[in-house]
């Protein structure tokens, strides 16, 4: 009888991303010696670049993630290198936000954030740059389509003040032949400080009417108590007194 050897080897993709020039690119590592390094790190842990070669010298990476090769993604918290089935909420890791109802949870199957030798994909963050630069990684810059959108963070832009006009600020795009600009949010205007103040007018207002009320009716409560109290004791007169001619 012949005997047939197949020769299986496994490869991990990492996938590195570069958040000051906005780039991601995923490389592969086929040494099972670099996989076996890199087994028993958690999400959330940084490690040495040069683990996974010469290239990488002098890189700090942070695992952020990772899915095995059926797809089911690492959750963080879960402390165990396997697969576990938890009740999980819309949203959640490993629970599409678009799935079930409001309020309801189902029992999805989700991986450890320990990383085992059978994590396929393994999402990581330049955390400080090496000596050489990666291709395709660190030596492009993939600029920011748009701009901030919120009020406070245009601020932080462009270190602004509270006396400073925002509107000035938000970064405008070209648009076949027209300029378009986001609409800010939680901008403070003259207008809203205005609604602010009448709202708080209007609780004040609400709050001395109950005060009133409340205090009428407690005065009306004291009064019929006060009745009360004088008939029951002419009532106890009358009776000692019908006693008293017997």
């Amino acid at each position: 009888k012949a005997t047939v050897s197949v020769l299986y080897w496994f490869i991990m993709k990492i996938n590195i991303a570069y958040p000051e020039s906005g780039t991601q690119k995923t490389f592969d590592i086929d040494d099972d010696k670099v996989v076996q390094k890199l087994t028993d790190k958690r999400i959330s842990q940084d490690f040495d670049g040069a683990l996974l070669g010469e290239k990488y010298d002098g890189y700090i990476f942070r695992i952020t993630g990772g899915a095995d090769k059926q797809g089911f993604p690492m959750k963080q918290g879960v402390l165990t290198n396997s697969r576990v089935k938890l009740l999980l909420t819309r949203g959640a890791v490993g629970y599409q936000a678009w799935r079930g109802r409001n309020g309801e949870r189902n029992r999805k199957s989700v991986r450890g954030c320990i990383v085992a030798s059978d994590v396929s994909v393994l999402n990581c963050i330049v955390i400080r740059k090496g000596t050489e630069t990666l291709e395709g990684l660190t030596d492009i810059q993939n600029p920011r389509r748009l701009g901030p959108k919120r009020a406070a963070n245009i601020k932080r832009l462009f270190d602004l003040s509270n006396d400073d006009d925002v509107r000035k600020y938000v970064i405008r795009r070209e648009v076949k032949g027209h300029s378009k600009a986001p609409k800010i949010q939680r901008l403070v205007t003259p207008v809203t400080r205005q609604r602010r103040r009448r709202r708080v007018a209007i609780i004040k207002q609400r709050r001395e009417v109950s005060k009133t009320a409340r205090q009428q009716f407690h005065a009306v409560v004291r009064m019929r108590t006060q009745a009360a109290t004088l008939r029951t004791k002419a009532k106890v007169a009358r009776v000692r007194l019908a006693q008293e001619k017997k």
